[in-house]
């Protein structure tokens, strides 16, 4: 027996909430959009426009809103602003170098590129978009093998795992 997801990221979007949807499946293996709920006459979005879509990426479920006006719930002061802040990031850890790189170019077409594997969609919304055993490198028990692949990380942007392993490896 399969336990219930009980916390769901909610992403907030002016708009824009089916179409990032769509696009976040068409970048993520296994993934897809399992329901669009529409606004109906009653409103407050323009009538038959996504208000709720719900979708997974690689089995996580994530819903979608599309906000009121001006980013706040049904109009109202008081609501969410629908502008990402930053102070949540989506993690993601690729098993390749591959996946890496894919990933990167996707997500990152449109939007801006930070460093150590952090960039901003072309929505507003944080990726950190690492290769699997970055974690082992940089917390190794050999204090200066991890120092040196630090070092490394915070001059990329994109990462490179197999050029953290040479740094870390004093290669």
């Amino acid at each position: 027996m399969t336990a219930m997801q009980t916390i769901t990221p909610l992403l907030w979007f002016e708009g824009l909430a089916e179409e990032a949807a769509r696009f976040y499946v068409s970048i993520f293996d296994g993934s897809k959009v399992d329901n669009v709920s529409r606004f109906g006459e009653a409103g407050p979005g323009e009538p038959g426009s996504a208000m709720m879509v719900e979708f997974q990426l690689e089995g996580q479920d994530f819903l979608a809103l599309n906000s009121g006006a001006n980013g706040e719930a049904n109009g109202k002061t008081g609501g969410a602003s629908a502008t990402p802040r930053g102070a949540i990031a989506l993690f993601v850890t690729c098993e390749t170098q591959a996946e890496v790189d894919r990933l990167w170019e996707r997500l990152g077409d449109g939007g801006e590129i930070i460093q150590c594997g952090w960039l901003r969609d072309k929505y507003g919304f944080a990726w950190n978009i690492v290769p699997q055993g970055l974690g082992e490198l940089l917390g190794g028990s050999d204090r200066e093998k991890a120092a040196r692949a630090m070092r490394a990380m915070l001059a990329m942007k994109k990462l490179d795992i197999d050029e953290l392993r040479r740094a870390y490896d004093g290669a």
